[in-house]
């Protein structure tokens, strides 16, 4: 199989998907969040469950975030850098997240972002995403 160059097509296409889902977190949209993640995905995650699979899964973890992300979250990413070709398409950035911890304090959290996108069926589909903040000392 040769390997073709990422197109700008490519690229603007999953900028595009990545963009519609940051929008789609801070609109509490939830079946937008769902819409280009694949029935079979594979989640790393910052809460607990560290580590889920499938779209019943993923659904599931946005409970979670909105319940500490509140009424008045932040969520706005920064350096989106997309690399794609023969179907694959691999992002990363990173997330401005701002919600409340336990005692309703603001927590703001420095958050990378890493997607793996598939084409499936002419269709650009999230088989991977990871979360993941820096380890504290």
């Amino acid at each position: 199989m040769s390997s073709s160059p990422m197109t700008s097509t490519d690229e603007s296409q999953i900028r595009e998907l990545i963009e519609n889902w940051a929008d789609a977190v801070r609109r509490r949209e939830l079946e937008e969040i769902l819409k280009q993640h694949a029935p079979d995905l594979l989640l790393f995650d910052v809460p607990p469950p560290v580590q889920s699979k499938g779209i019943d899964a993923y659904r599931q973890s946005w409970d979670i975030f909105y319940r500490w992300f509140g009424h008045s979250g932040v969520f706005e990413l920064s350096e989106l850098n997309v690399t794609a070709a023969d179907g694959i398409a691999f992002c990363t950035a990173l997330i401005r997240c701002a919600g409340s911890d336990a005692s309703g304090a603001t927590e703001e959290l420095a958050v990378r972002l890493t997607v793996c996108y598939r084409k499936r069926d002419g269709q650009w589909m999230v088989v991977h995403e990871h979360h993941s903040v820096p380890s504290v000392d």
